[in-house]
């Protein structure tokens, strides 16, 4: 199917004022400039009239499927509170992709996500890459593991504290992080003397240190949960002392020292911001970070944290970001291209480039605006909401 007379958004280079865009087989096939289409016999077309098309919005931060919308304990999946280091945990155990907010995003033009554990141990496990489409989970998957969790500040504390256990101090949280990459560490060199010389045996099994190899030799990286300035550079330091690549979820703070952070080459996931001040470490919280992080050169994307600020407002707090003075087009990379290229998955998704997934949806307005709703969304070139627009703009080239 071919898009045409539209204004194409592509998140990579500039965008085309009019111009248009062929799907086939799930992926994108042809993107360019209506001077340059050539219409082929009975190929299905779409006159868009000006309509604009822009790539899937990406929420690189969420929980969406891990906590039931409108449910208690019942849903509640996303921390094993009994647990100080989980790295063994897999989200896509737990998530619930049938559940109603996988609809609420997909219909918000939000194509793929990220989501796993909550912060409550210093490490909980893993995050999946998944699309928004719902249904069997496995059939969703961009990648899994995509990224480990782990969590610094107050909300390991208080949990441990409320189980009269450690950690309860900032100390301890990190002392438990150190310690388990430390042994997975050990773990690995002693796997791979094992492979090397049949005079040495394997190691016992550790689910732990199994699930941390793949993030101590480099390969996955850690989404480090962290809202106070201190537990920033906490969390870089353990980073730089073990080579982990990294990203800083949250970063309530670290506007305050986005200099430094720049300096670190750290990347970030700023948000949520469009919520309320709810324990001490947000005292600082304001819409004005994700501005003052993009002007330092950080790269950097916008996140709800889902279910703290409902997945289909990701769009609205990008339009929030650029009222407190956030450039436009880097608040509309924050919720595009940047959250593909800090997670790995750029060959796939984030813009409208021939051969990636044909995730995408097509508004008639401003879609970083209140009153903004996307006429159409497609996932994989599948229609997955459709207003009419589709139906009532189709039309073969031969008729």
């Amino acid at each position: 199917m071919t898009f045409t007379n539209a204004y194409i958004y592509t998140a990579e280079g500039d965008a085309i004022i009019n111009g248009y865009m062929t799907v086939d087989g799930g992926r994108i096939l042809a993107v360019g400039d209506m001077s340059d289409y050539m219409a082929k016999e009975g190929e299905p077309c779409v006159d868009l009239g000006g309509r604009r098309i822009y790539p899937g919005f990406i929420d690189a931060h969420t929980h969406l499927g891990m906590w039931d919308d409108g449910l208690g304990f019942e849903g509640d999946d996303g921390n094993e509170d009994g647990q100080t280091s989980a790295a063994s945990l897999r989200a896509i155990d737990a998530i619930n992709s049938f559940d109603r907010c996988f609809a609420e995003a997909r219909e918000a033009g939000i194509t793929a996500v990220v989501t796993g554990p909550g912060s409550a141990n210093p490490i909980g496990g893993s995050m999946a890459a998944i699309k928004t489409t719902g249904g069997r989970v496995d059939r969703l998957l961009i990648q899994s593991p995509v990224s480990m969790k782990m969590a610094l500040g107050e909300n390991p504390k208080t949990t441990h504290h409320n189980r009269d256990e450690s950690p309860m101090t900032r100390m301890a949280t990190a002392k438990i992080i150190r310690e388990a990459l430390i042994k997975a560490r050990r773990y690995g060199e002693d796997v791979e003397k094992a492979n090397e010389d049949e005079d040495y045996d394997l190691p016992d099994f550790d689910a732990e240190c199994e699930a941390l190899l793949p993030v101590i030799r480099g390969e996955l990286p850690v989404h480090i949960h962290a809202h106070r300035r201190d537990d920033i550079f906490t969390g870089i330091r353990i980073a730089e002392e073990f080579g982990l690549q990294y990203v800083l979820v949250h970063a309530t703070e670290g506007y305050m020292v986005a200099d430094e952070l720049a300096a670190c080459g750290a990347d970030v996931f700023s948000g949520p911001f469009l919520c309320d001040r709810s324990k001490p470490e947000l005292v600082n919280q304001t819409p004005k970070a994700p501005g003052i992080i993009d002007a330092a050169g950080i790269r950097s994307a916008i996140v709800t944290d889902h279910p703290v600020i409902p997945i289909q407002y990701l769009p609205l707090c990008a339009g929030l970001a650029v009222r407190e003075g956030m450039d436009y087009d880097s608040a509309l990379r924050a919720i595009t291209i940047n959250p593909a290229k800090i997670l790995g998955l750029d060959d796939r998704i984030g813009s409208l480039k021939p051969g990636k997934d044909a995730d995408f949806s097509i508004y008639d307005a401003d879609p970083l605006t209140l009153a903004a709703k996307p006429l159409a969304v497609y996932i994989d070139g599948k229609a997955v909401f459709d207003s009419g627009i589709i139906q009532n703009g189709r039309r073969n080239h031969h008729q």
